[in-house]
């Protein structure tokens, strides 16, 4: 389980068609931690010289945007939750549920607009001023409707995460809220 707050910046260093090596930003981890990158649940299979080294299976690449990764790219990188840690943010499972698509990235004073598009099928897990994890970020979403939804990004998350690195157009792994699964799930039956 993780909260959605960031607690390092990654870069990474190799991805292939089965391994993702982060520079871990100097997180202390140990092998067989589970670690958020960019909001995936990945289990640390390696650790040398401030790196962690992690399996990728075939189901991460096809469900998130965890293969679009190149040497040098920022990510964002959050150790799982532990009994006793601060429940800042909101509650994530590293499950990425949907890619999405970043349509707008806009300076407004001090903080950032953010716009994302995703599939419309997924519209009953979002909620206006409800949650969302972007790319592993704790977000929180207005202006939701017809498949996308804005989040307001503030100075600190802004400067504490890949955000700033990010490009209208990116692909994001998006996490919905699992209460409003479950909610659905139920509803459904």
């Amino acid at each position: 389980m993780f909260t959605g707050i960031v607690r390092a910046v990654g870069e990474v260093v190799e991805r292939s068609s089965h391994r993702l090596v982060v520079h871990t930003g100097g997180l202390p981890l140990s092998l067989g931690d589970s670690l958020a990158v960019n909001g995936a649940c990945l289990t640390v299979a390696d650790l040398r010289d401030g790196r962690a080294a992690m399996d990728l299976s075939r189901e991460t690449l096809e469900r998130t945007a965890l293969g679009d990764l190149r040497p040098g790219d920022p990510v964002n990188l959050e150790p799982a939750l532990r009994a006793g840690d601060a429940l800042g943010g909101h509650f994530l499972l590293g499950h990425v549920d949907a890619v999405g698509k970043i349509s707008l990235l806009e300076r407004r004073g001090v903080e950032w607009l953010l716009g994302v598009a995703f599939d419309p099928r997924y519209e009953a897990l979002l909620a206006h001023k409800g949650s969302v994890g972007v790319d592993g970020i704790s977000l929180t979403p207005f202006a939701v409707g017809e498949g996308a939804f804005r989040c307001a990004i503030v100075p600190y998350t802004w400067a504490h995460t890949n955000l700033s690195r990010r490009r209208v157009g990116d692909r994001v792994n998006l996490e919905f809220d699992v209460l409003a699964k479950y909610v659905v799930r139920w509803r459904d039956r």
